[in-house]
């Protein structure tokens, strides 16, 4: 018979107690009270998810555009402003024309999360400051 060395006996015990917090771990997995359910959307929604996406990031385009252009067409090139107060006079227009231009194209306003602010105004001063710097050169 072959002796044991005390590296496979550890090896052995590792083995043993690496065993029973796995059960304990499913054991807490399997409490009913902590499960959660995720809603899966139907095609329908998903569609709709992703038509609404494409509306606001053509509207949020435009404006941008539109505000290149007016930027360009009052300020020129904005050396006698502050051009930091120009971009947030921009953002704060921009922002109240969304929340009355959305419902009109039939998207619910009240379901945007602080993310989609975010992503609709970064767009607009993205396309604002483009437009208004090509108009520069």
């Amino acid at each position: 018979m072959s002796k044991q060395t005390p590296k496979s006996k550890s090896i052995k015990e590792l083995a043993k107690v690496k065993e029973a917090p796995v059960e304990i771990v499913t054991a807490s997995v399997e409490d009913p009270e902590k499960k959660i359910f995720i809603k899966q959307k139907t095609p329908e929604e998903k569609q709709k998810a992703h038509r609404d996406g494409i509306i606001k990031t053509i509207v949020a385009a435009m404006l941008g555009t539109i505000a290149g252009v007016v930027a360009f067409s009052q300020y020129g090139a904005g050396q006698d402003r502050i051009w930091y107060a120009v971009l947030m006079i921009i953002i704060g227009i921009t922002y109240y024309a969304q929340k009355l231009i959305y419902p009109s194209l039939q998207i619910d306003t009240k379901e945007f999360k602080a993310k989609d602010w975010f992503f609709v105004e970064f767009i607009v001063v993205d396309f604002f400051l483009v437009t208004w710097t090509l108009l520069l050169n």
